[in-house]
């Protein structure tokens, strides 16, 4: 077993250009003491740029209060790295919770500044909504982003989500696929 990358024992997602691996305590730990010890734990690059936008401390202490009130792992933070040489870490995407009592579970993202426009964001989104629809429970994956964050927007529009109206907070706007969208 020690052969094995370290990668190897977390929860994965793959697709043509990026590995998808599950946040657990350990991992968001090491993330908020620094780049070095994710980079050991993960097997991999950590940009000096880490972290990107909208995931820093407060997230990650939002990350580790999901996890530590018994969330499976995966319905929180998933972090990505490019398969590629060099491997490291372009970004974060996941879920802010388990899905709710009507099925619906919110999802979001974030990439490193200079890995924008390669399409990463749209390919992780559309690996982790097919990983919430492959559970029984889930029925809608939803999304909440700003009108002027027009490469969000484009990127849930790629993957099959509508505008479903306002969001939760004032000048938020609301996407959603549903799972009967995928019929």
């Amino acid at each position: 077993m020690s052969d094995l990358p370290k990668t190897a024992l977390l929860r994965l997602i793959r697709s043509p250009r990026l590995s998808l691996f599950a946040a657990t305590t350990d991992l968001i730990k090491k993330d908020i003491a620094g780049s070095d010890l994710l980079a050991d734990a993960l097997g991999l690059g950590v940009p000096a740029t880490w972290p990107p936008e909208l995931y820093g401390p407060t997230a990650m202490q939002f990350a580790l209060t999901q996890l530590d009130e018994a969330s499976e792992q995966g319905w929180s933070f998933w972090y990505m790295a490019t398969i590629d040489d060099p491997c490291e870490l372009v970004g974060l995407c996941g879920f802010k919770g388990r899905p709710d009592t009507l099925g619906s579970v919110e999802i979001g993202y974030s990439i490193l500044s200079s890995y924008q426009r390669r399409g990463f964001a749209t390919e992780a989104t559309m690996r982790l909504v097919g990983w919430a629809f492959s559970h029984h429970n889930v029925n809608e994956v939803c999304a909440e982003t700003f009108p002027h964050l027009t490469q969000s927007i484009r990127v849930l529009e790629k993957n099959g989500f509508r505008r479903t109206g306002a969001g939760s907070e004032a000048g938020v706007i609301r996407f959603a696929i549903k799972r009967s969208d995928l019929d």
